[in-house]
C-alpha cells in the first residue's frame, strides 16, 4: 500500500460534493452549524457546540493530523453551494493497511439528500482504490438509529458491540456499534451497489 501523507492536500470530488483538508479558518464556514444545531452531536464523542466548541473540535483534529493519527475534511455540497459539514479518516495505521472513518456530520438541511453517499464513496474509493487500505471500519453510539442505517446503506457489515466503549459528554458510558468495508468487498460489489444508490432515482 502507499504510505499516507498527511502532509499532502488530498482534494476529493465528484458532480456534487468536494472534500478538501479542514482548516482553522473554516470556523466561519461551519459556525451557523455549531451555533443553531446543537443535536447534531447528540451522539458525539466531542460535540462543536458554539463558536468555543468549534474551535476546539477543528484544532483538536488539526494536531491529530500533526501527529500522523488522523485526516479531517470540510464537505461542500455543490448542488446546494454552500458547506455542509465535516467527516475525517481517523486511527489511521499504515503498518496494517487499515483507518477508521467517522466523526461525520452535516446540517439538518442536507440529511436525506444523497450528500452522504457521494461522500462515503469518494472517501471509500481513495482509501481502497488510492491508498490501498485493506480495511475501513466505523464506529457508532449503538443508540444513534440513523448514522448506523446510513453505514449499513453503504455497504457496512456489522462486527459486534463494544460495550461500555467511552464516555458520553454528559458522563454517562455508551455502546459502541463496529461496522466495517474489506477491500475485496468493495472490489467484489461494494464499489458498483454504492455507485447505482447515488444514481438519480
Amino acid at each position: 500500500m502507499k504510505n499516507f501523507d498527511f502532509n499532502a492536500d488530498y482534494i476529493l470530488e465528484d458532480d456534487r460534493v468536494i472534500l478538501r483538508p479542514l482548516t482553522l479558518s473554516d470556523v466561519e464556514n461551519l459556525l451557523h452549524f455549531s451555533m443553531n444545531e446543537h443535536d447534531l452531536w447528540k451522539f458525539s464523542s466531542m460535540p462543536a457546540i458554539g463558536k468555543e466548541g468549534l474551535i476546539h473540535y477543528i484544532e483538536v483534529a488539526l494536531k491529530a493530523r500533526e501527529e500522523g493519527k488522523e485526516y479531517p475534511f470540510i464537505v461542500f455540497d455543490k448542488q446546494a453551494n454552500s458547506y455542509a459539514g465535516s467527516t475525517r479518516f481517523y486511527d489511521i495505521q499504515c503498518m496494517h493497511a487499515t483507518t477508521q472513518l467517522g466523526f461525520t456530520w452535516y446540517g439538518k438541511k442536507f440529511h436525506g439528500t444523497g450528500l452522504n453517499k457521494h461522500c462515503k464513496f469518494l472517501l471509500l474509493q481513495f482509501a481502497f482504490d488510492t491508498m490501498q487500505f485493506e480495511r475501513v471500519e466505523f464506529r457508532a453510539d449503538n443508540n444513534n438509529l440513523r448514522s448506523i442505517a446510513a453505514m449499513k446503506s453503504i455497504g457496512c457489515v456489522v462486527e459486534g458491540i463494544l460495550r461500555s466503549h467511552t464516555i458520553k459528554p454528559d458522563g454517562d458510558r455508551r455502546d459502541s456499534i463496529v461496522l466495517s468495508i474489506l477491500k475485496a468487498e468493495w472490489i467484489a460489489n461494494g464499489r458498483e451497489a454504492l455507485r447505482k444508490k447515488m444514481e438519480p432515482q
